[in-house]
């Protein structure tokens, strides 16, 4: 039943790791790019809005420059991006071409998602493009991104992208089929999973570890990006990207992949800006009566008493995330105080605020207008 959604998919983010893309040697594998671009041209064509996100700029930088593995440096990471994506776009824009399609270069780092104005930018800039039937290339900015402006991944950048253009779905396409119940690397039993409702704990402690040597992302980054996209309201579909017509396949309905089942509410603009751009500066740890009032309909504003933890270096208005005691993240919201004062007044009463910490500007640590359910 939930497979029928993405048949009325209209604005679809696909995303390609760079094991789809290159050979295992580092080389770029052309058949792959020719497929991907004729099949996405051919989406465009009965009047799918498509926006691509693309790895493998830093492995075709490695192939070209003659080196033997990926530089370890960010420096020397950067060179190889620099040379790379140029010659990855060069190709992008010859296949598709080839289809009649015109393409455009979208390079996007952590600080257009953290900054709300560029945030908005970017929206705008993929709404102009898609208006005109460009089929944006997204690829994270590596030759000037430093670490702690980097999104990090492609597979969180195509959820982040998805939510930035409100898209109807996001199809990751990697070495692997979906989600299993088990490694299927070292597990004979492992069982391919056709749809998640609620990404779990478990299932979350389930994924671990990256991909080949010239890819970032393993299963964690890829339920990272599912989690992300289904609170904003887009379904988010893993799947292989070795098979034949696998994008066609998935918005047919086809029981392709693994299914992550959107959250039925979308979350407005500034709310998902709030959960999936603005940086998280740091993190309170709520009791169990606080959580269970968070997650009933409609929510709750969070209050000092039911705070026990707090960590980070935050002011008042940063973005923190609101995690149980088990450590899963349950909320994310803006904190009306900052981390001294959190420490003071943590499990203390509204009424007893100023006489701890001298003044009461808010009854609410967090307010329900300004925390977003995860």
């Amino acid at each position: 039943m939930n497979r029928e959604v993405l048949v009325r998919a209209k604005r679809i983010v696909v995303k390609v790791g760079t094991s789809t893309i290159t050979y295992p040697n580092g080389k770029t594998n052309f058949s792959q790019i020719d497929r991907l671009a004729r099949e996405l041209s051919d989406l465009s064509n009965q009047g799918k809005e498509i926006i691509l996100v693309t790895s493998g700029a830093i492995a075709v930088g490695v192939n070209r420059l003659g080196l033997s593995e990926k530089p370890k440096t960010i420096p020397g990471k950067q060179a190889a991006a620099a040379v790379g994506q140029g010659i990855l776009m060069h190709v992008y824009e010859k296949l598709f071409a080839e289809y009649g399609q015109i393409v455009a270069q979208v390079l996007l780092t952590k600080i257009d998602a953290v900054d709300r104005h560029r945030y908005t930018n970017s929206r705008n800039t993929f709404q102009a493009l898609l208006e005109q039937k460009v089929i944006p290339i997204v690829n994270e900015n590596d030759v000037v991104a430093l670490d702690e402006l980097k999104i990090g991944d492609n597979d969180n950048m195509s959820a982040l992208v998805a939510g930035i253009v409100d898209a109807d779905v996001d199809i990751i396409l990697s070495d692997v089929a979906g989600l299993y119940t088990a490694n299927p690397q070292s597990n004979p039993d492992a069982k391919l999973l056709s749809e998640v409702t609620d990404i779990t704990p478990e299932i979350e402690a389930s994924a671990g570890g990256v991909g080949t040597k010239n890819a970032v992302g393993g299963m964690f980054t890829k339920l990272q990006a599912a989690k992300t996209a289904v609170s904003s309201g887009i379904n988010l579909v893993i799947a292989s990207g070795q098979e034949k017509n696998v994008i066609t396949r998935i918005l047919n309905g086809e029981n392709v992949g693994t299914l992550f089942v959107s959250k039925e509410n979308r979350l407005q603009f500034r709310k998902r800006w709030l959960a999936f751009g603005a940086r998280i500066m740091g993190k309170i740890v709520v009791d169990d009566g606080c959580m269970y009032a968070i997650h009933k309909v409609g929510g709750c504003s969070i209050l000092p008493a039911g705070i026990i933890q707090v960590e980070g270096c935050f002011d008042a208005g940063n973005t923190i995330s609101v995690v149980d005691k088990a450590g899963h993240e349950i909320a994310r919201g803006l904190t009306n105080y900052s981390f001294e004062e959190l420490t003071q007044i943590k499990g203390a009463n509204t009424s007893e605020i100023e006489n701890i910490i001298g003044h009461k500007h808010f009854d609410e640590v967090i307010h329900r207008d300004n925390l977003v359910i995860l």
